[in-house]
Formats: C-alpha cells, sequence, structure tokens
C-alpha cells in the first residue's frame, strides 16, 4: 500500500489570531451583538427550564394521580409555561438571527473589498508569480468562511457551553456532586476525543481532496485534448492514468470513512457511558426517596439537551479549523507589502508639456537577470519617438517602467522634469493611455468595453471613438450591435477586432501622453493602413511612445531608436538609420524581404503539402 505523504497544513498564523483579526470588523456594530449575545443567552435559559419544568409537571401529575380531583389539579400553568419556554427558545433564535445578521454581512463586505482594493494595489510582479484561478479561489473560500466562522463559533460553540455550564451549575445546586461531576467528566472526555481523533483523521480528508482534484484534472485534461488522444491512440494510456489516480483516491476515502467510523463510535460509547453511570445515579435516588420522578425525568432531558448539540462537535469542530485555515490564507494576502507604493509627501503629476525622460536606466525582473542596460533617450512634448527591436530586447519593459508595474534599478524616469516615484501613482496612470500588445477585454459587452477608457462618457463620445478606431461599421453589423458580449478575455472577437477595441477605448480616455505597445500587430495589412492613420490623427499634439515590431509602423516618428538585448545602439530618423546601414537598416531589409514573400504566397493558390516521415 501506498505510504501516506500527506501531511497537515502548516498554520503560520495562530488561530487565536485569526480570531483575533475578525474583531476589528465587528467591533462597529458592538452595540447589535451585545443585544444578539443577549437573545442568545435568552434561547439558552428558555432551553435549560424545559426540563425544569417538566419535572414541576411530572411530580404535580404524580401527586394528584389516582385521586378524583386529578383534572381538577391538571398544572394548565406549568403546561402553558411549558409551551410558553419551547417557543422563546426559536423566537429568542430567530431574533439572534436577524439582529446580528447586519453585523456579520457588513463585516464580510468590508473583509472581501478591503482583500478586492489591496490585490489591485500590489505590483504586476506578484500578480504573474500567482495563479489567478488560485487567488480567487482563496477570496472566495476566505469571505464565505468568514461568514460560516462567525455562523458556528457565536451560534454553536459559545452557546452550548454555557447551557453545559448552566445545567452542571444547576445538578450542582440540586443535587449530589456526582451528577455535576459525571456531566462535565463526559463532556470533557467527549470534546478531548472528538478534538484528537478530528485533527488526527484531517490528513486523511486532505489527502483524498488532493487526489480527487487530480483525477478530476487528469480526466477534463484528457476530455479538453480528445483530438490528440485519438490521433495516437493513446485512450487506454489515458485509462490506465486516470483508474492510477482513481485507485489513490479509493484508498483514501477509504482510510476517511473508517476513521470516521472510529470518532463516531467512541463519542457514542462516550454519551452512552456517561447517560447510563447518571441514570444509574438518578435510579437509586429515586428508589432511596431522595428523588421524586420528575428529577429523574429532569435529569435524563438535560443530557440529551445536552448531548444532541455535542453530536455535531466534530463536524462543527472539523468545519472551524477549515475555515480559519481559508480565512487565514485570505489574511495573508492581506500581509503581501505592495511592491510599488507613493513615497510620503507624494503629489499630483503635473503634466505641463509633457516631455519623458529616461536617464541612465538600468531594470531588471531578477537581480540575475539584467534586463536594461544605460538605457538614455528623451521624448520631447508632442512628438512621436519609436523603439524597434528583436523579441526579448526589452521594448515593452520600457512602458511597463513608464506606468510604474515595477520601479527601475537604477537610474530614474522623468515626465515633464518630475521624477515619476515622486507623484502620485492615480495621477501618473491617468496622464498615460496604452494601447497593448495583448489586449485583454472584460467578458461584457462592446459598449461598456470601449467606455471603460472613461466610464462616465455620454454614448456619442463612445461611437466616436469606435469610429476614429474603426471598429465601428463592425459592431454595428453585428445582431445586438454595441450590447453583443466579448467573452471570455474577449476571445469572440478576433485579434485584431479586440486591439480596435482597445484602440477606441484609449481614444476615449484622451490621455495626454499615449504608449502604443505592437498596436497593430494583429492586424492585415489594409486594416493597419487605415488605423495606422487614426492613431497619427489621435497622436496628434501627443508625447507618444510607439514599440514596435513592424517597422513600416513607425516610418514617421521623430525619432526612432533600435533596441538590442537592453542597449540602444542606434537612434535617428528612418532615412538616417537607413543610410546607416546598420541594425535597423538589416531588419528593414529583412522585413521587405518577407513583405514580398508574403505577397507572392497571397497570389498564388494554396495547396495542401504533406510531409514524407523518415524511413
Amino acid at each position: 500500500m501506498r505510504q501516506l505523504r500527506t501531511q497537515l497544513p502548516s498554520q503560520s498564523r495562530h488561530d487565536w489570531r485569526t480570531i483575533r483579526t475578525l474583531l476589528p470588523y465587528l467591533w462597529e456594530y458592538r452595540g447589535r451583538i451585545a443585544i444578539a449575545f443577549g437573545f442568545l443567552m435568552l434561547a439558552k435559559l428558555a432551553n435549560v427550564g424545559v426540563p425544569i419544568t417538566l419535572k414541576f409537571i411530572i411530580d404535580a401529575l404524580e401527586a394528584v394521580s389516582g385521586t378524583e380531583q386529578a383534572l381538577l389539579g391538571l398544572p394548565v400553568a406549568l403546561l402553558v409555561a411549558y409551551g410558553l419556554l419551547r417557543l422563546s427558545t426559536g423566537l429568542f433564535n430567530e431574533l439572534r438571527n436577524a439582529v446580528f445578521a447586519r453585523a456579520s454581512q457588513h463585516s464580510i463586505r468590508r473583509i472581501a473589498l478591503k482583500v478586492f482594493e489591496h490585490l489591485h494595489s500590489l505590483a504586476l510582479r506578484f500578480h504573474l508569480d500567482r495563479q489567478t484561478g488560485g487567488l480567487s479561489r482563496d477570496l472566495e473560500r476566505g469571505t464565505r468562511s468568514v461568514s460560516q466562522l462567525l455562523h458556528y463559533l457565536v451560534f454553536s460553540i459559545a452557546p452550548t457551553f454555557f447551557e453545559i455550564g448552566v445545567v452542571t451549575v444547576i445538578l450542582l445546586l440540586n443535587y449530589e456532586i456526582w451528577f455535576a461531576l459525571v456531566t462535565l467528566l463526559t463532556v470533557v472526555l467527549y470534546v478531548v476525543y472528538t478534538v484528537a481523533v478530528t485533527n488526527w483523521r484531517t490528513k486523511f480528508r486532505i489527502w483524498m481532496n488532493r487526489v480527487d482534484s487530480e483525477a478530476n484534472t487528469r480526466a477534463i485534461d484528457s476530455l479538453i485534448n480528445y483530438e490528440t488522444v485519438k490521433y495516437f491512440g493513446n485512450e487506454a494510456h489515458e485509462a490506465k492514468v486516470y483508474d492510477r489516480k482513481l485507485h489513490e483516491w479509493e484508498q483514501a476515502s477509504v482510510k476517511s470513512q473508517t476513521s470516521l467510523a472510529l470518532l463516531n463510535s467512541g463519542q457514542a460509547f462516550i454519551i452512552a457511558a456517561g447517560l447510563t453511570v447518571l441514570m444509574i445515579l438518578a435510579g437509586r435516588g429515586v428508589v432511596a426517596g431522595t428523588m421524586t420522578l420528575g428529577d429523574f425525568v429532569m435529569v435524563n432531558a438535560f443530557l440529551i439537551q445536552l448531548y444532541i448539540p455535542l453530536n455535531f462537535f466534530g463536524s462543527i469542530f472539523r468545519e472551524i479549523k477549515h475555515c480559519l485555515t481559508d480565512t487565514e490564507r485570505m489574511f495573508d494576502l492581506l500581509e503581501e507589502v505592495p511592491e510599488i507604493d507613493e513615497r510620503a509627501g507624494a503629489r499630483p503629476l503635473t503634466v505641463g508639456n509633457g516631455s519623458i525622460r529616461f536617464e541612465h536606466v538600468d531594470f531588471g525582473y531578477r537581480p540575475d537577470r539584467q534586463i536594461l542596460h544605460d538605457v538614455d533617450f528623451e521624448i520631447p512634448a508632442g512628438q512621436k519617438v519609436a523603439v524597434v527591436g528583436t523579441s526579448g530586447a526589452g521594448k515593452s519593459t520600457l512602458s511597463r517602467l513608464l506606468f510604474r508595474f515595477y520601479d527601475v534599478t537604477d537610474g530614474r524616469i522623468t515626465i515633464s522634469g518630475q521624477d515619476i516615484r515622486d507623484v502620485t501613482l492615480g495621477s501618473l496612470r491617468a496622464a498615460i493611455g496604452i494601447v497593448p500588445q495583448d489586449t485583454v477585454l472584460f467578458n461584457d459587452s462592446i459598449y461598456y468595453n470601449i467606455a471603460y477608457g472613461n466610464p462616465d462618457s455620454p454614448r456619442d463620445k463612445i461611437v466616436q471613438a469606435a469610429q476614429l478606431a474603426h471598429i465601428h461599421d463592425f459592431v454595428m453589423s453585428l445582431p445586438e450591435g454595441y450590447d453583443t458580449v466579448v467573452g471570455e478575455r474577449g476571445l469572440k472577437l478576433s485579434g485584431g477586432e479586440k486591439q480596435r477595441v482597445a484602440i477606441a477605448r484609449t481614444i476615449l480616455k484622451n490621455p495626454q501622453i499615449l504608449i502604443f505597445d505592437e498596436a497593430t500587430s494583429a492586424l492585415d495589412s489594409k486594416s493597419e493602413q487605415a488605423i495606422q492613420s487614426a492613431l497619427a490623427e489621435v497622436a496628434e499634439n501627443h508625447t507618444t511612445l510607439v514599440i514596435a515590431h513592424r517597422l513600416s509602423t513607425v516610418v514617421d516618428a521623430d525619432q526612432i531608436l533600435v533596441l538590442e538585448q537592453g542597449r540602444i545602439v542606434e537612434h535617428g530618423s528612418h532615412h538616417q538609420l537607413l543610410e546607416r546601414t546598420g541594425a535597423y537598416a538589416h531588419m528593414w531589409a529583412l522585413q521587405q524581404e518577407e513583405r514580398r514573400h508574403e505577397l507572392e504566397d497571397e497570389s498564388t493558390p494554396a495547396t495542401a503539402t504533406v510531409v514524407p516521415l523518415p524511413r
């Protein structure tokens, strides 16, 4: 049998520390919480009063039984009191829920909003290093677990132990000390046994969940790649791999179920033993005349009333542990320190003429991987500067540094003479608009995605931006027009259509500084020419940084920088760089040759080519 390797998750945050972290969010509603606790205590006191009233009813009925006055001696007042106590228990519990609802739900809302805002304040590096699915699951589980944690702690654990305390005191004051001691000992043994066994068997549950996730992941991955499986005839292989995971899940599930049976059996034994001992004590008291039949029934009712919630203690304790773990992960996100933050006394950016200056900038995403080396250039106000170079040269890194997604390792970047590290992030990013190379859209309408550039814009401005980006006619040809939903990450649109939406969004933002990062890379030649004229119109009188791989899109730039391995190796206008017959001229010649081949291929009918396998 495969050895179990899964261990209990390490807890960097103590459970009590997690609970203490919740308290400030609840403090705002301390008055409501106090009232809710008041109703809770009243509900438990009414619950305790039920067996006591039952005792007096039985004693009263026993006293009049067999007499002619039995009907007249019926303890109507006690029976009514019994009914009222039963009603009060449920009524006070509902009042508690109603009063506590706003406190708990508002606390959850505040926590979720704070984590959401904090995640947006973290640097791009944090989000690139994490899996978005896992991050959203941490947030989802954490907020849900806060609600469950408050419910379990306030409505399950606390009232149960309060009721145990009240019952113990009643038994101690009215009967022999053994009744209270046996009750207390039974509860203590039950709790200790439940906690110990639950902690021990949690590792089996974790193992089972992990293997179950792996099995499902494997199955889904195989089905998604259905065609590949068929191409290579690997159905049996996929079934074998899947069955191997199912076999491991079977082992884990058996261990989880058998350990649960052990837990339930032990709990039942402890409760039965305690109840039997107390019934023997009570029975002896009735026979000896020191206790009435009503006392016997009351003791029995007390114990049954206590042990019913205790039966759920194991599952509640397990759920509390899971909730604490999930809540801890969410609070750990709040402890992530933003890599990029505003300096003390940061002021809003004064864009002024909008000139941009990179002064001897060095940068690397990691200390052992330098991207930019002594990059020094200026984009004068209102001019367009293009940066070209091979893939991986560091072109897109320039735009990320200008947006302050990262801070430079050495040197500085200024806008109108102001170091961008000395201004507020909001004002800096409001002054810059970008059309990125990889355009990602929200799973919403085309209208929403264009309006995202300036959500307060009227509809005519949004339509105007779409027209300038040459996407209006396409949108109007769709059955739902601007209300067309673009799908997850905009996948229902082609690459060119997505990029035109991104251009329209940036036009609508109307920033003073523009960045075009491979803005027309996904467009065909005809669309590229149409949009290039629109971009030129938009960029007029704006300070513009163009990052491009296709050199034909930057021939009109005031200055072109050639970046190779993070260094500027050439700079000048298009004609100046061609005359130098250097790196730029070489790239231009290669792209012109590629363009000629593309035109030849377009004029030649396409034929399928079968490549023979080597013998």
